[in-house]
């Protein structure tokens, strides 16, 4: 028997394709018709049910090199059909339970109405009644500081040559972010998420990581880029954005079902431009005036953006390395080294 569970006592009814077992965590969607492997292994994912929109999963199969972490952080995957044999093998060996034969449009839907819910993914004999009652019992995503979780113990160093020397605070961070520093010629060392600042400050610049779970109960994490923020340039991704707002006096919040997808628009305002951009959470900025707010969903008017140039700081909600995804948002990683190299 293998089927979804949520809290509120729906069920959507599948077939096991990987691991035997249950998996409970937040059911959520995601809109990206490709990169199931590198969602399945993306820090931001912890602790989540991952339903993809896509029909069909697994079509080009899996590479080591496509995987964002050195782990899996999923706990599940849903989908409509799992093609494989090589996803539903890979699936199988990190023991991630598995469905096919979701009807997922019901389920996305029905997340699009009621909101991303604590739910239980099934492939044993557990009744159904006894699954919907330990979905109930979770704790909601609300709240919860995840970032000790998916964080390196120990600094490490990813690239020792280049032209600038960039620290990356690593609150969950995808193993792109670093690919596409090294390539734009950053020397890159990554450290643990409660790095004092003044040890980061000592970097030409840093750069603060994308990461899972709810940033206010954060409160340590934020102390610390407060303090940095003036004394090295700064930029903030996804996470790293959100502790960069509520440093700054902007308040975060948790959305109803989340931003997830490649196919996400921003608007820039300083160009006009609309980049169509790669994103992953499920906590925002509120939507604010305020001038430094530098880019804008055209979803539903959160602050995608900040520019801080008084304290040498810039952040974005979405992924501007985006693996994989649309390019569109490349330019502004490579614009920051380049006015880090040039500082």
């Amino acid at each position: 028997m293998s089927y979804l569970a949520l809290a509120d006592g729906t069920v959507w009814h599948g077939e096991s394709v990987a691991a035997e077992g249950e998996a409970l965590g937040e059911a959520v969607f995601t809109t990206g018709m490709a990169g199931y492997q590198e969602a399945v292994t993306d820090p931001s994912f912890e602790d989540q049910l991952i339903c993809f929109t896509a029909p069909m999963v697994g079509n080009y199969g899996v590479a080591e090199e496509r995987s964002e972490s050195a782990r899996t952080h999923a706990r599940a995957v849903l989908m409509r059909e799992a093609r494989g044999p090589e996803w539903t093998d890979w699936l199988r060996e990190h023991d991630i339970v598995a469905l096919t034969g979701v009807d997922t449009r019901s389920l996305v839907l029905h997340l699009r109405d009621a909101g991303s819910a604590p739910a239980i993914a099934v492939a044993s004999d557990l009744p159904v009644e006894e699954a919907i009652e330990r979905a109930a019992q979770q704790p909601s995503m609300l709240g919860r500081a995840l970032v000790k979780d998916v964080s390196t113990d120990e600094p490490y160093v990813y690239e020792a040559e280049g032209r600038v020397r960039i620290g990356v605070v690593d609150y969950g961070v995808k193993n792109s972010v670093l690919r596409r520093l090294a390539k734009v010629g950053a020397a890159v060392t990554v450290h643990p998420h409660d790095t004092d600042a003044s040890e980061l400050a000592g970097y030409d610049g840093v750069l603060l990581s994308p990461g899972p779970g709810d940033p206010e109960p954060l409160a340590a994490e934020t102390e610390t880029v407060r303090e940095l923020l003036g004394h090295t340039h700064v930029l903030g991704i996804c996470l790293g954005h959100q502790l960069i707002a509520r440093a700054t006096g902007h308040d975060t919040y948790k959305l109803p079902f989340g931003h997830r997808g490649a196919n996400h628009p921003v608007h820039e305002r300083l160009t006009g431009r609309v980049l169509v951009t790669s994103q992953n959470h499920g906590f925002a900025v509120r939507p604010s005036e305020a001038a430094e707010v530098s880019h804008v969903s055209l979803y539903d008017g959160t602050v995608e953006g900040l520019d801080l140039p008084e304290l040498r700081a810039r952040s974005l909600q979405f992924h501007p390395e985006a693996g994989p995804g649309p390019h569109d948002a490349w330019p502004l990683l490579e614009r920051w080294v380049e006015d880090v190299a040039n500082a």
